[in-house]
């Protein structure tokens, strides 16, 4: 993929190129996990080398990064997965292959988000709901029925005590509150399908997430 096209700073049109990244990139995509990040998401969950070899070698087309002037801004990653929706349960870890991707499955039938990352001070220019939507054009352009992923409920553990995650995300849906993934995540597209406990050691979301989806509109799919 390759497109390019114009967002806003305020008033002021900022040129964006969206690209499929590559081995020359790396080391710009772990220091913008580091900056996207910070404590206290786990260290360990930044992308490494190794990581980033998989996504390039195994599904090139589902590791995307936007630029601004020049400058890796954020990423988005994603592999193909053989998903039932009778049996949405797993851990980001299962999923993923503990983000090594070793599991892509080139016959499968949806796209799963890996990660999606953009540098705080680029986040203003909405490079992470353009980063969903070209992989959604991934999708179509695969010919796949949905678009997968589990996403971070931050906010939970300030309620925890309050309500269950499910409660939470209810909350949220219903508008009371705002989740800074989850929100930003239906701003995209994206659905909710079911809370999924203990998807990834995330203290702010208490090892929660929300398993949120985007059908493939031109399959007219019903589950």
């Amino acid at each position: 993929m390759y497109k390019k096209w114009y967002v806003f700073d305020g008033d002021r049109p900022v040129e964006a190129v969206i690209r499929n990244y590559t081995k020359d990139d790396f080391q710009k995509l772990i220091d913008v996990q580091k900056e996207s990040f910070p404590p206290p998401f786990p260290p360990d969950l930044w992308w490494n080398e190794k990581q980033l070899k998989e996504h390039v070698e195994r599904f090139p087309e589902g590791a995307l990064c936007v630029e601004i002037k020049g400058e890796i801004a954020g990423s988005i990653t994603g592999l193909m997965i053989d998903f039932d929706p009778g049996r949405p349960e797993h851990t980001w870890s299962e999923v993923t292959d503990d983000g090594y991707i070793r599991n892509h499955d080139p016959n499968g039938n949806a796209i799963y988000i890996v990660d999606i990352c953009v540098k705080p001070a680029y986040r203003k220019l909405g490079l992470g709901k353009w980063l969903m939507q070209s992989m959604y054009e991934v999708v179509v352009h695969e010919g796949l029925e949905r678009l997968l992923g589990g996403a971070r409920m931050p906010f939970y553990h300030k309620y925890q005590q309050e309500m269950t995650a499910q409660e939470y995300l209810n909350h949220v849906m219903e508008g009371d509150i705002k989740d800074p993934v989850v929100t930003f995540l239906l701003h995209c597209g994206r659905t909710p399908v079911q809370v999924l406990p203990n998807y990834i050691e995330d203290e702010e979301s208490c090892n929660y997430a929300a398993l949120m989806e985007w059908k493939n509109p031109f399959l007219h799919l019903e589950s």
